[in-house]
């Protein structure tokens, strides 16, 4: 059994270190096939049926490039404010590992496709922060890996592994950061931030799904700390693939809390991968992390280098879209949004669903509302983000509609939302299933209004003498006899007419 580390209060740790952050994001991009062969790029399906000898890595095997995804490659790397290299190759990392069926590892080294470039990120208060970014560059990615008969998924424990080559030779885009200095006790909330950002960007690129529940976007998070009169960086550890906005922030801040217990009590910090656990929010150690050198990186000599041309990189800098940033400030204006307004939108991620919303027909104010508080309490539930509900902008929009025409009361398309939430069908659909429709008939309702005031004769009395605010029990036992499928509205409205004729 694994002892349970030691850790350093936060507010310790940001007295005494300064910590170094090192993002690695590694983004599946969507092109039709895989980065060195024409197999399918798609997510899933059948163990090993989406393989060919190229991406098994068989003898006499030879890759062709994929013109899509070195587009792609471009178009993020412009994105992120990056030069583009003149000329750029791939090269060979060498390691094994049994969901590398070739031994080694088609990337790019020394000479990436786009590097130096930045991304300004935005926090929750406003605050922005620039994060630089070192390099983007081209790879494939690897198969996966079921380790079978444990307790908890991996390696250790299991009877067996099982290898799925699938996702072996999909495209994949590495986007490594500068190191992120001076961030304090915000660091884990920049890394959150950063790596949202740069989803944001991807998805309105539409180079990828940027599903991190389906692996299409993970990020390892490279943390170390420095004391605050020291002049060079600590030993580094990286938690990989972290699957989730909240998850990236989690072990960023245990890291921290884990490094500075160890370096109080003169330990030494080992340079290693960690996984992350989900369950607890605590890393594992993985292996030693090995050096550049370890890899016996060496050029690609069955592909010619890549020298995209001046022209073709400004045609690609033609196709780039409104970039997340500036459309917020553009909505902002449009919908006269406050800055807080704004940053209520940013904080649960709603801001693209929101806009989704509205272009599907509903208001501004309507589709936030929605989001902002009945979905994100939903989201928040669940522990998964806004985005990754099983509803959709265009369902959202539909539901505003029914409450909009009447047919639905703000209580009923609540439960509406539940239904398309638990997989019942479309909005209406939900409605039909669940006999949800707002009940208008007003012969029905007067029939529910005098048994009401049968029932309650003082209350009857009081609203004759002018005591109109009484008139709120006989709505409450309305809505109850209509299992609240009554217009409160309508009903008040009609029990005033029925007591003064």
């Amino acid at each position: 059994m694994t002892a349970v580390a030691e850790l350093m209060d936060y507010a310790d740790v940001v007295e005494r270190f300064d910590p170094v952050l090192g993002l690695e994001v590694h983004v599946e991009l969507n092109t039709n096939t895989k980065m060195f062969c024409g197999c399918p790029n798609e997510f899933g399906g059948e163990p090993n049926t989406k393989v060919c000898p190229t991406c098994l890595g068989l003898p006499g095997a030879l890759p062709a490039v994929n013109g899509k995804a070195v587009e792609g490659a471009i178009r993020i790397g412009l994105a992120l404010n990056c030069e583009i290299a003149e000329w750029c190759r791939f090269a060979r990392k060498n390691y094994f590992y049994p969901d590398m069926p070739k031994n080694f590892q088609t990337s790019q080294y020394d000479e990436p496709i786009a590097f130096n470039g930045y991304l300004d990120v935005t926090l929750d208060d406003g605050e922005v922060v620039r994060v630089e970014i070192e390099r983007a560059h081209m790879e494939e990615d690897t198969g996966k890996s079921l380790h079978v008969g444990g307790a908890t998924g991996r390696i250790h424990g299991a009877e067996h592994s099982l290898l799925d080559y699938n996702r072996a030779g999909v495209p994949l885009i590495e986007i490594v950061t500068k190191p992120i200095e001076g961030t304090g006790a915000r660091a884990p909330e920049v890394a959150r931030a950063y790596v949202s950002a740069l989803r944001d960007l991807l998805r309105a690129l539409d180079v990828s799904d940027v599903r991190m529940d389906q692996g299409s976007l993970r990020c390892d998070a490279n943390v170390s700390l420095m004391a605050k009169d020291a002049t060079e960086f600590g030993t580094r550890t990286e938690t990989k693939n972290v699957n989730s906005l909240r998850s990236v922030e989690r072990a960023v801040r245990y890291e921290m809390t884990r490094q500075a217990a160890i370096l109080a009590e003169g330990g030494s910090i080992k340079q290693e991968t960690r996984h992350f656990q989900e369950a607890d929010g605590t890393t594992s150690s993985g292996r030693t992390k090995e050096t550049a050198e370890d890899y016996r990186y060496f050029p690609e000599p069955d592909l010619v280098p890549i020298a995209p041309s001046r022209e073709w990189v400004e045609q690609l800098r033609g196709t780039l879209p409104e970039m997340p940033e500036e459309r917020r400030k553009r909505i902002q204006q449009e919908w006269s949004l406050s800055d807080e307004a704004l940053r209520d939108l940013l904080n649960v991620g709603a801001v693209d669903l929101v806009a989704a919303t509205v272009e599907a027909g509903a208001s501004p104010d309507d589709a936030r509302g929605w989001w902002v508080n009945t979905l994100a309490q939903e989201a928040n539930a669940r522990e998964v983000e806004l985005a990754e509900l099983a509803i959709t902008p265009g369902q959202v929009a539909e539901v505003i509609g029914l409450v909009t025409s009447g047919e639905l009361t703000n209580k009923l398309a609540k439960e509406v939302v539940q239904g398309v939430l638990a997989g019942e069908g479309e909005p209406r659909e939900v409605v039909e299933k669940r006999g949800l429709k707002v009940v208008s008939d007003d012969s029905a309702l007067l029939a529910a209004i005098d048994e009401a005031l049968a029932a309650q004769p003082d209350v009857a009395d009081k609203i004759r003498g002018g005591k109109v605010a009484a008139a709120g029990a006989i709505v409450g036992a309305v809505m109850k006899a209509t299992k609240g499928q009554a217009d409160a509205k309508r009903v008040r409205e009609l029990i005033i007419e029925r007591v003064g004729s």
